[in-house]
């Protein structure tokens, strides 16, 4: 008689279960990653669009993609002569000549077109690196400016209320003259520092506007509410594989093709000619054909300058590929330890008491006015608070600026802009 065993078939819906379930939570929590790129996304593509800056290196990669076609062109093109001579002996010949690339020349000269197309690609990523480096630490400084003149426009709010409890509580004889003048003088100073904020937002945007003057096209995102990342999702590209380095190990490429170009320059080439016609002299007519070969003599000038000047260059390459490689490794290193003590230092200071500026002044002016709570010292609490705020949003601020030159220093800007958060370093 058969006999069930139902724990293996248990066993096997349990490991279903457990395995449904961590594919579940993975899933959930990889859905749940905050992409604190997004809102940038569609205004820096569209800035690299119009952008004068970018339009220039775009430029620059077309005229270069067009510089390395012709330079895969044949070097020389065939030269047709006619010539005609009516004397003692009436001549007409045809000659068609030929100068042949024996030495090498259109290869390399395609060579060298090549690696300065590679230029010219890395000198245009870089370039929109850099714009969308340059963009958005001017959006995040315009973004503090805005901040800074709300939280300002607040502080005027709340001394113009304060002047004007001051002088209703003077007619009732609750506090002093001398207090109700430090009341308007604390409005003054309110006012005029106000001034200050404002005029800072103005500067600053127009210096968004020099960037990309459609505004229209590009919107500048509101303020994140989240704190960007850490580090260790953008994990840093290898030295090797930064923009800037990979511009610099172009260039040094492009000064090595230029090297064979000069070499293969001094090499001469022939010229074929062949020659064919008629002569005729009198009755008799007869028929040429001729062949000639001629090799320009570098006797004058043998094209050995412009190979050491080749040199030269490619040993200055070699030697600012180096430099480039120490600084981007300092850059690094110098950006990703600031960015880690600012990130820590503004997340604190949002959890702490400090943060709560508005249940602060709420509670100041609330003992101020129960008379709890002299005028002098609540101006100078209520500046302190005021103080602490405005140092909190530039505190922020500085936070989200050195993530921008993390990002740019690791290389991985563009990839955050594109939302490639967890991807492991090439």
């Amino acid at each position: 008689m058969a006999s069930s065993s139902p724990a293996p078939w248990g066993a096997v819906c349990l490991l279903c279960a457990l395995s449904l379930g961590m594919l579940f939570s993975s899933t959930l929590h990889a859905s749940t990653q905050p992409d604190t790129s997004a809102p940038w996304r569609e205004p820096i593509r569209a800035l690299w669009t119009i952008n004068p800056d970018v339009q220039v290196a775009r430029a620059d990669l077309d005229a270069a993609y067009a510089r390395a076609r012709a330079a895969d062109q044949p070097l020389y093109n065939p030269a047709l002569a006619l010539e005609a001579e009516n004397a003692d002996v009436d001549r007409r010949t045809a000659q068609l000549s030929l100068t042949l690339d024996v030495s090498g020349k259109r290869r390399a000269r395609a060579t060298q077109g090549q690696a300065e197309l590679r230029v010219a690609q890395a000198a245009y990523d870089l370039q929109r690196q850099l714009t969308a480096q340059q963009w958005l630490k001017v959006w995040s400084t315009l973004s503090l400016a805005t901040r800074q003149r709300e939280l300002g426009q607040q502080r005027l709010a709340l001394m113009q209320r304060f002047d004007d409890l001051a002088a209703q509580r003077l007619k009732v004889g609750d506090i002093s003259s001398p207090e109700r003048d430090l009341a308007g003088l604390a409005l003054g100073e309110a006012q005029m520092q106000q001034a200050t904020l404002v005029g800072n937002e103005a500067a600053v945007r127009a210096a968004l506007l020099a960037l990309a003057d459609d505004t229209h096209t590009i919107a500048p995102p509101p303020w994140p509410h989240s704190f960007p990342p850490s580090t260790a999702s953008m994990a840093p590209r290898a030295v090797a594989d930064l923009p800037q380095v990979v511009l610099a190990q172009a260039r040094e490429a492009s000064a090595d093709a230029a090297i064979r170009v000069a070499q293969r320059n001094r090499l001469p080439d022939p010229t074929v000619s062949l020659t064919g016609g008629r002569v005729r002299a009198g009755p008799v007519t007869d028929r040429v054909i001729g062949v000639s070969v001629s090799v320009p003599l570098p006797v004058l000038n043998s094209g050995r300058a412009d190979v050491d000047a080749a040199r030269a260059d490619a040993d200055a390459a070699i030697a600012k590929l180096q430099g480039e490689r120490l600084r981007a490794r300092a850059a690094l290193q110098e950006a990703q330890a600031r960015y880690e003590a600012l990130r820590t230092a503004a997340a604190s200071f949002q959890n702490s008491r400090a943060a709560a500026f508005q249940e602060r002044t709420a509670l100041q002016e609330k003992l101020w006015r129960a008379g709890e709570l002299g005028t002098s010292d609540y101006l100078v609490q209520l500046k302190q608070s005021l103080d602490t705020a405005l140092s909190g949003l530039e505190l922020e601020n500085q936070a989200w600026q050195a993530w921008f030159d993390y990002l740019t220093a690791a290389g991985r800007l563009n990839d955050w802009i594109d939302g490639r958060m967890q991807e492991a370093a090439p």
